[in-house]
């Protein structure tokens, strides 16, 4: 099943093109799922109906869904949060505990889940998720790290340890060692999370989409976006241009206007090295589903949307003049900003804020970084 991930900073209208490309892609005779995994949710409000929990049919050839995350959560998370509640009942406030006990990016890779079970069914050939915006995304590509690193070094441990002390704790306080069903909810939510990077990894059928205005507080987070999600290993396809003025604004009073915009789509051009669509500012807020079947037709024209436009892998191993070398796309991201180092078998690279181990495979696993650099938006790094 094909997956599309639409993103983008709040505000830039990515939840009208979730429709709009579910809408495109049905006309080209796709079975389509429309997939929500925004805390705030707003694919009822865009096409004007009312859109809930459970899968319903909303336009020919499209079924869409808003994810209950709490209930996503609860499915997972329960238990632990149950044992974590517990350990916090004399300390913290429990409308405090309740929010504390929910790590970031959580929330958005447990209702992520919901792909897997529409893939289950083999009744759709794409899946259209109109994702949060983009910094409720990025926290949850760094969520899977985060766990692996802990269920790679820790967890058995932690487990062995738990059965020798909690007869002696117990008698301290109940409760203060998980039992073995706290573990056993861990190895779940574990399987769940480590299925969905699976498929989000899959760049054969997942890619992302991102959805830009051209202004340039808008075009400077998502370039760091896209270098976000190429370090996180997610492939970007195509960039959304969103709200372009018509050629008949671009003279008289909004001159000036027109002349700053096109410097910022001539900057999305050099900035994303993938095909970019445009949809023109409309007069009006497009609304319900005629509206958006026709910024569908306006966007794509006789373009498949549910094709893959651009077939690159964001991280890539191959070997130059005999040696190993590493490649990662961070389009926009400056030399100074980059900083990597080879520890063991993981490679750790930070890009200003975002940071990634990656998995090296036998052949590079103790090797040194002999450099590093970036070239044309690309980092490329060679082992000795």
């Amino acid at each position: 099943m094909r997956v599309l991930l639409l993103t983008g900073k709040g505000g830039v209208g990515k939840t009208s093109h979730a429709v709009a490309t579910a809408l495109g892609a049905a006309q080209h005779g796709h079975r389509v799922f429309l997939l929500s995994t925004d805390p705030a949710h707003s694919l009822g409000d865009a096409m004007a109906r009312e859109v809930g929990a459970r899968p319903q049919r909303v336009a020919p050839g499209v079924v869409a869904q808003e994810v209950a995350v709490l209930e996503e959560l609860d499915r997972s998370w329960s238990e632990i949060q149950g044992w974590l509640r517990g350990l916090l009942r004399d300390e913290a406030d429990p409308i405090v505990a309740e929010e504390l006990l929910v790590f970031p990016g959580l929330e958005e890779l447990v209702a992520l889940r919901a792909v897997r079970e529409v893939e289950a069914t083999g009744d759709f050939d794409v899946c259209v998720v109109d994702c949060a915006p983009t910094g409720a995304t990025l926290r949850m590509l760094r969520f899977p790290d985060a766990l692996r690193i802990f269920m790679d070094n820790f967890f058995d441990l932690e487990r062995r340890g738990a059965r020798l002390l909690r007869p002696l704790l117990d008698k301290i306080r109940e409760g203060l060692v998980p039992g073995e069903e706290i573990f056993d909810a861990f190895e779940r939510l574990y399987g769940d999370v480590d299925a969905v990077r699976q498929i989000l990894l899959d760049e054969d059928r997942t890619t992302a989409r991102l959805v830009v205005n051209p202004s340039r507080v808008v075009v400077a987070e998502t370039r760091r976006s896209y270098a976000y999600l190429s370090l996180y290993g997610v492939a970007t396809d195509a960039v959304i241009v969103n709200r372009v003025m018509p050629p008949e604004a671009t003279s008289g009073y909004f001159a000036r206007w027109a002349e700053r915009e096109r410097a910022e789509l001539a900057e999305i051009e050099a900035s994303f090295p993938v095909p970019t669509f445009q949809a023109p500012l409309r007069s009006r807020e497009l609304r319900g589903l005629d509206d958006l079947a026709e910024l569908a037709r306006t966007l794509w024209a006789d373009h498949d949307p549910a094709r893959v436009f651009t077939r690159a892998r964001p991280i890539r191993l191959s070997m130059t003049r005999g040696r190993p070398r590493l490649e990662i796309d961070l389009p926009g991201a400056q030399k100074e900003e980059v900083d990597v180092a080879a520890r063991g078998d993981e490679l750790h690279v930070r890009v200003r804020d975002a940071s990634r181990r990656i998995a090296l495979p036998a052949s590079v696993t103790g090797r040194t970084v002999s450099r590093a650099q970036l070239v044309d938006g690309v980092l490329q790094i060679d082992f000795a």
